[in-house]
This record gives structure tokens, C-alpha cells and sequence, in this order.
């Protein structure tokens, strides 16, 4: 399999998280121990644990604009103008036609469609108090639409539905249309709203596999023994990428280059992961990066906290490197903010990119009792650490339906 046709790198970042606003406040928390992870009231089931973020969505809209659209729009817009400025692009008649959204998302609209349901529950099911913008909030594309409106952007927008591995296929899309010639800035990424629904925490707990703790920080717990499920969180990040050509020709600092990725299916199961298909994928994404699995130094796991979930990825990760040969270092990011679904891969992978610079590993959260079964070498827990060199870090996201994703970035060296 080829190398990447044209050479797509990463100028500008913008993202939310529970704990954190901006890459430097976020990476500052992954490496101090900072959980952003909280109790919270819901409506219909009570006290949940969940990941929330507490960005000011007002910087970027005014309230018409709030109140009529959605979190998840909102969550964008913070994202995407936050990547812009910090890429230091401005957005004017010559190039909005050329710029590209694609904000990879789990799934939208519940939230939209939930709450008004309740409101006309107030009102006997009376439709005339169902609200007219719910076509315009619910509809697929509405995460990407907001910020095209907001940005006055007039390229092509749209959202990439791919479950939990939708953050890594959000900058995967991005840079395929920019290897394509159809956009010459694509703000990709990933992003979520989901403890703003109902149906989730019923499903996950229905299952068996909504997390549970006194300590709300101690819930998510990948690896540990005592694990016990998912928490569900909201957050966002979206890139903007470019083509290297571009990007040099501007002048732009670049965070790291796209060398590589895979997306593929399980075909097994709605639910259940298959450490064979993610295996593959880790492989296929090394092997369009033109290098071997040896010389990948750190992997950001996808793992979620769940008992068969984070085992199945040990397997594969395991397997990749049965042969011998240096193994990278591995970390995880979901027991400091939790599962934020559409948004994890792109939120995950940015709180490692400073790697490159500062050659630091933030280590997993919450791991006081490794399992032995999802004991990978060179598993970072407890403390950070330092890194002889970072040159590619890999970054896996798998998702419901047997969606697997893996992102290869590469260091950018003038």
C-alpha cells in the first residue's frame, strides 16, 4: 500500500473538554492528574457521573443563536473558531469557498428530539408547543451546518457518522478532500454532546456498563481491575489541516503531519470488538506510513473501561508486536475526561501532539490495579514519562458496529 499522495498537516487546533479549553490548559491537567469528571442531576434517572465541559459558548455566538441551535453546534463553533485563530487564518471572500467542516459525531439529534418531547409533555402532547426549529437542530449535518453559518464559511460541510471512532474519521475525511483538490483548509475533528441525553446512560446501564464510583474522578478506570464501565462525556476538537506546500508558503506553525491511517469494520458484532479487525487496522494504518511497527513510539489507546472492550484491544495490541522489536510507549486519556464518543479520538490525540516537543508521556488515570489480561508492555500509568524521542504517534478509535480507526502522525521536522 502507497504512501499518502499529498503531504496534510496540522496548523491549528481548537477543542473543549471536562477538563480542559485549550490544548495548553488540557495537556497542563493530562500531566498533573486533573480529572475533569463530575457528578451531574438528569432528568429521568437521577445522579450520573459524567465528563462536562465548561467552555463559554458566548464568545463565539450570541444568545438567538444559543438558544436556537444545540449543544453539539455550540461545541463546534467553540472548537472551530478556536482552531482558526490559533492557525492563524483569516477568513475572508477569498478563501471561504475553499474551506471544508467535517466534524466527526456518534450520533445526533436525541438530545434535540428529547427535550422536546418533554417540553410538550408539559402541555398535554400538544403539538403546537413542539418547537419549529427541531428539523434545522436535529438533522445529521446540523454540528458541521452551525459552523459554517457562524464562520460565514460557504465550502462543503458535513458530518462523519462513525460511532466512537468518528473523531479519528472526522480528520481522516478532512484530509482526503484536501488530497482530492475540493478544499484547501479543512477544519476536521470530532465532537459530542452526549450526557445531554437520556437514551445513553439507559442503554450503557441496561448493559451493565455505565461506570460507577463514590469519587466521581475515580469512575473511568481503563485497565484497572476493578473497572466497572463507560463514562459518558461531551467535549470537542477540531483541526485545521492543510497541505504542507500551503502551510509552509504561510508561514504557519505546524503540530504534526498526517503520515498514515485505516478505517475497517469487524463484520462480527453490533457491539462486542474483535482484537483480529483492529490488529489489521493498526497494521494497514503502519503500512501507509511507510514504516514498521517498530518505529511507532507511542500509542494513544482507544481502551473505554469496560471489561471484554479494553481486554479485546490489549490482544491486538499485543499481537502488532508478538515479533520482537522495540515496542512504543502506551497510553490512554479516558480516566481523565471519560468517553466523549464522537469527540474522543481528535480530543485524545491532540493531549499527546506536545509529546513531540517536551518528549513526555502522560500516563493513564485511575490505573491502581492493573489487569493482567490487558497488561500491554510499556503501559504508562501512574506517572508521566520521558520518551527518548517521539517522532509517530499512532492513535487508535473504535466504535459500535465494528468501526475501527487508526491515525498515524508524524513529527514535522523543517
Amino acid at each position: 500500500m502507497s504512501k499518502l499522495r499529498e503531504r496534510i498537516v496540522i496548523t491549528g487546533i481548537g477543542l473543549t473538554a471536562p477538563n480542559g479549553n485549550n490544548l495548553a490548559e488540557f495537556r497542563h491537567n493530562l500531566l498533573n492528574g486533573v480529572s475533569g469528571i463530575t457528578n451531574m442531576e438528569h432528568r429521568y434517572i437521577g445522579r450520573v457521573i459524567a465528563g462536562l465541559c465548561d467552555f463559554d459558548p458566548k464568545i463565539y455566538q450570541n444568545k438567538r443563536d444559543i438558544r436556537n441551535g444545540t449543544r453539539a453546534g455550540s461545541i463546534s463553533v467553540y472548537c472551530a473558531n478556536e482552531a482558526i485563530r490559533d492557525a492563524g487564518i483569516e477568513i475572508n471572500d477569498s478563501n471561504r469557498s475553499r474551506i471544508g467542516v467535517f466534524a466527526g459525531t456518534t450520533e445526533h439529534g436525541n438530545v434535540e428530539t428529547e427535550n422536546e418531547v418533554f417540553n410538550i409533555s408539559q402541555f398535554d402532547y400538544n403539538v403546537d408547543y413542539w418547537s419549529h426549529h427541531h428539523n434545522p437542530r436535529s438533522v445529521a449535518n446540523n454540528p458541521a451546518g452551525e459552523v459554517t453559518l457562524n464562520m460565514n464559511i460557504t465550502g462543503p460541510h458535513l458530518c462523519v457518522g462513525a460511532a466512537c471512532a468518528a473523531g479519528n474519521c472526522g480528520v481522516i475525511y478532512g484530509a482526503q478532500q484536501l488530497m482530492l483538490g475540493e478544499v484547501d483548509i479543512a477544519i476536521a475533528g470530532g465532537i459530542s454532546e452526549s450526557p445531554r441525553t437520556f437514551g445513553i446512560f439507559a442503554s450503557f446501564r441496561s448493559q451493565g456498563a455505565l461506570a460507577h464510583h463514590d469519587d466521581p474522578t475515580k469512575a473511568s478506570r481503563p485497565y484497572d481491575r476493578k473497572r466497572n464501565g463507560i463514562v459518558i462525556s461531551e467535549g470537542g476538537c477540531l483541526y485545521v489541516l492543510e497541505r504542507l506546500e500551503d502551510a509552509k508558503r504561510r508561514g504557519a506553525k505546524i503540530y504534526g503531519e498526517i503520515a498514515g491511517y485505516c478505517m475497517n469494520s469487524d463484520a462480527r458484532d453490533t457491539v462486542l470488538p474483535l482484537a483480529e479487525r483492529q490488529a489489521e487496522c493498526f497494521r494497514i494504518g503502519i503500512e501507509r506510513a511507510g514504516i514498521n511497527p517498530d518505529e511507532i513510539d507511542l500509542v494513544n489507546s482507544h481502551a473505554t473501561g469496560t471489561s471484554v472492550g479494553d481486554i479485546q484491544e490489549a490482544i491486538a495490541m499485543r499481537s502488532v508486536y508478538s515479533e520482537g522489536g522495540k515496542i512504543p510507549f502506551v497510553n490512554n486519556t479516558k480516566g481523565y475526561i471519560g468517553h466523549a464518543m464522537g469527540a474522543a479520538g481528535a480530543l485524545e490525540l491532540a493531549g499527546n501532539l506536545p509529546a513531540f516537543d517536551d518528549l513526555t508521556i502522560h500516563p493513564c488515570l485511575n490505573v491502581d490495579d492493573l489487569d493482567p489480561e490487558c497488561a500491554i508492555p510499556n503501559l504508562v500509568y501512574r506517572e508521566p514519562v520521558k520518551a527518548p524521542n517521539v517522532d509517530y504517534i499512532a492513535n487508535n478509535s473504535f466504535g459500535m458496529l465494528g468501526n475501527n480507526s487508526v491515525l498515524i502522525i508524524k513529527r514535522y521536522d523543517a
